[in-house]
């Protein structure tokens, strides 16, 4: 498919997901067979990782963390257990992240009582 196409899939902009490709998180292919253009052809993985990305994102995942991510997921760099213990890693992240939010919450409405 054609970026036009992913970015309709993805519910994202082309601009978006030019942004990732300079960052290295995606990687559109060229056809060989067509030499009169310079599209890049982007199969159903390329929409499977893009989809990871706003996911992660959406969860508050910086675009470095993102790339771990896709990298232990994808990639054939790291062991199954080094694999394992990356998205471990993460999940404590997450845990810490949410017990802020909790903490911020019981605040805000602390402050909200306070002017009621």
């Amino acid at each position: 498919m054609l970026i036009n196409e992913l970015a309709k899939r993805a519910g994202v902009s082309t601009h978006t997901i030019r942004f990732y490709e300079r960052y290295g998180l995606l990687q559109g292919k060229r056809d060989p067979s067509k030499t009169s253009n310079n599209y890049f052809d982007y199969d159903e993985e390329c929409l499977a990782r893009l989809e990871l990305i706003i996911d992660a994102k959406s969860g508050g995942f910086t675009l470095s963390e993102i790339a771990e991510i896709i990298d232990a997921w994808y990639g054939d760099i790291y062991t199954a257990k080094q694999k394992r213990q990356i998205l471990e890693n993460k999940l404590v992240v997450l845990d810490q992240r949410i017990a802020e939010l909790r903490d911020m919450k019981k605040r805000i409405r602390e402050c909200i009582k306070e002017i009621e």
